[in-house]
């Protein structure tokens, strides 16, 4: 006869397996993958912009004047030739320095031999030597010093141009840069206005240009010389100065 013992310790083994399974399964992490979801508006839809450049202009009234005087000699032997343009050059500048010009330095110096070609051959004749000073000094002194320094030795006037002060040349470039803005702005409320958009915001600002303009040189004219007790006549003008800036707007 087949006698069956108690049952209890089956039903122990069976629930430690349970409970075990259940604290295994409990244990492991719970893993979570979000749903794909499309990108924002704002990434989906593309910038829109305009791009324009405004120029401006401001002009200014020259005051100073700047000044190329030169020394030009010529003789047979070269230490002679360069001694005297030492000599005269040294008159024109003491001169120069009597009257505190600004910027006043030596700009070229030259000494060079002088041929001459005749069938063939070639004949050193002499040495030709020049020393050129520049300068700055205001406009309405400039005609009496050029005469005193053709006296001093000077018989080269190679160049006279006229400049504003550099505290007005920065004003005039200041403004030239608002007006460029200003047209800037205008062409753009004006293409925009036309298709009935309007402007957001500024995205960008480039400055393409507001340097400083050019001296102004003395225009070359053919006339009698003054009398000796008039001084040369110069006149100066008016510099322009230009800027351009480019705006780029969001609409």
């Amino acid at each position: 006869m087949l006698t069956l013992g108690p049952m209890q310790p089956m039903k122990s083994y069976f629930g430690r397996n349970l409970a075990l399974a259940l604290v295994v399964t409990l244990s492991t992490p719970l893993l979570f993958t979000p749903p794909l979801t499309r990108p924002t508006m704002a990434q989906e839809t593309n910038l829109r912009t305009l791009t324009v450049t405004g120029q401006g202009q401001q002009a200014v009234q020259t005051t100073k004047t700047q000044v190329s005087l030169g020394v030009d000699l010529e003789g047979t032997d070269a230490a002679t030739v360069q001694r005297q343009v030492a000599e005269r050059t040294s008159a024109v500048v003491e001169l120069l320095r009597s009257r505190r010009v600004e910027k006043l330095e030596t700009t070229g110096l030259q000494l060079s031999p002088r041929y001459r070609y005749d069938n063939g051959r070639t004949e050193l004749v002499g040495y030709s030597g020049s020393n050129t000073v520049s300068f700055q000094m205001p406009t309405e002194a400039v005609g009496t010093l050029l005469d005193d320094a053709v006296k001093a030795g000077a018989n080269q006037i190679r160049g006279v141009s006229f400049i504003a002060d550099d505290t007005a040349l920065e004003a005039a470039r200041q403004e030239a840069l608002k007006r460029a803005v200003a047209d800037a702005q205008a062409q753009a409320t004006a293409v925009l206005g036309a298709l009935n958009l309007r402007s957001q915001e500024v995205l960008s600002i480039q400055i393409n240009g507001a340097a400083p303009p050019q001296p102004i040189p003395m225009a070359r004219q053919v006339a009698a010389a003054p009398a000796a007790d008039m001084a040369t006549p110069v006149m100066g003008g008016e510099q322009t100065v230009e800027a351009r800036v480019t705006l780029q707007f969001r609409y």
